[in-house]
């Protein structure tokens, strides 16, 4: 995500849906104009309750020149005319005025879709924030926040703060920051386990290591421990599809040095080692069926099944059946 410049831009276009980011956006606009104006304030409106003229008006030059910061936001809703307002003053932007357009990249008519392509051609700033679904791209937020904080975490950290805070952003930035001002800046896994007992105890990768491990009762506790302790169910998927694709591509390499391997795996060697360990029992069919498991499984949470918490634990148990499987 790019950030705004030092020297605000005259028009901003802020585009997607992650609302942490969008905000962060937002006040770095503000902050931006603030460092050529200590008193720019910002004035917030949607689109849908303002009218032409009440547009000419904000962004009018003050008479005493004063910073100020518009920003428009639910842009995706804009109505022809004052789309075409925007744009026009885009083209001729007042000093002392930043214009902040925040859209989310869709809209139901052509004009608030093609809004933000007409303002990037027009010159405006543009700060992506797209949704964060990835579990790659939570993780790389959280390493960010907690060393914009000061702090380091390792891999295992950020994983078991994931799944003991869970997806949301605004959750997740603000356990990044305390962890950070209470471990002085080392945030290991023992860290996270010990500021947030109870719930990170019990998680997507205690259920998939346990349905990994071929042990039953333990993975379908585990389960429901997290499902009511509110743990996302997209994240015991995740937990569960990357313990399954853990182990087969481990078991593929053969054994050795866990160091070496990790390299050529490209996972650290603390995960190498303990996927080395999760791989005994399993064979290839096996691991054939868990990985169709896994794959299946990812649509069912995300709207294709009619009940999550069920496919969850059908999906763990087929897992285990695939255990030992030849």
């Amino acid at each position: 995500m790019s950030a705004p410049a030092d020297t605000p831009d005259a028009v901003h276009l802020i585009v997607g849906e992650e609302e942490l980011l969008v905000e962060r956006a937002v006040r770095g606009a503000l902050d931006a104009a603030r460092k050529a104006d200590p008193q720019a304030d910002l004035t917030r409106v949607r689109v849908t309750d303002l009218t032409v003229a009440e547009l000419a008006e904000l962004v009018s030059p003050s008479l005493f020149a004063e910073g100020r910061v518009i920003a428009l936001e639910a842009a995706q809703e804009i109505g022809k005319e004052v789309a075409d307002a925007v744009l026009a003053y885009a083209k001729a932007p007042a000093d002392g005025v930043t214009l902040v357009v925040v859209h989310t990249g869709g809209g139901r008519s052509k004009v608030a879709k093609d809004l933000p392509a007409a303002l990037r051609k027009a010159g405006a700033g543009v700060t992506e924030c797209p949704k964060v679904t990835k579990a790659a791209d939570r993780e790389a937020f959280v390493r960010n926040e907690i060393r914009s904080a000061g702090g380091k975490a390792d891999p295992e950290a950020v994983a078991v703060l994931i799944e003991a805070v869970g997806s949301d952003l605004r959750e997740l930035a603000a356990a990044s920051s305390q962890l950070v001002a209470d471990t002085g800046g080392k945030v290991d896994a023992d860290a996270v386990r010990r500021y947030h007992r109870g719930r990170a105890e019990v998680t997507g990768f205690a259920v998939a290591e346990k349905a990994v491990m071929g042990d039953r009762a333990g993975a379908l506790e585990a389960l429901r421990w997290a499902i009511q302790l509110g743990v996302p169910h997209v994240l015991v998927a995740d937990a569960l599809a990357d313990a399954v694709r853990t182990v087969a591509r481990v078991s593929a390499v053969g054994r050795g040095d866990p160091f070496k391997l990790a390299g050529e795996l490209g996972m650290p060697p603390w995960k190498v080692k303990k996927a080395q360990g999760q791989s005994r029992g399993w064979e290839d069919p096996g691991l054939a069926a868990a990985m169709t498991v896994v794959a299946d499984l990812n649509a069912d949470v995300k709207g294709v099944a009619a009940d999550s918490g069920y496919a969850l634990e059908r999906a763990v148990l087929k897992i285990v059946a695939a255990h030992g499987r030849r």
